[in-house]
């Protein structure tokens, strides 16, 4: 199944045909196969996002991230 965003995708990368169209420059048919070429592409360019992204915002454990405040270190005082 098809998601929405990679059709919203798709239709963002082909809207210089759709605009070309409105100008009368293009045939509705190639603004139609320009779309079509551009839904496997905002499929694979959206599926690669996904993938980059998947692990961000998990701990190592499987669990939710929890936000960690980080804490400022111990200042050592070196030995003279």
């Amino acid at each position: 199944m098809i998601r929405p965003s990679v059709l919203l995708f798709a239709l963002v990368i082909s809207a210089p045909a759709l605009y070309r169209y409105v100008l009368d420059q293009l045939d509705l048919t190639d603004v139609f196969i320009r779309f079509i070429i551009a839904v496997p592409i905002a499929a694979l360019l959206l599926a690669a996002l996904r993938f980059v992204t998947a692990g961000y915002g998990r701990n190592g454990d499987g669990g939710e991230a929890t936000a960690v405040t980080p804490t400022p270190t111990e200042r050592h005082e070196r030995p003279a």
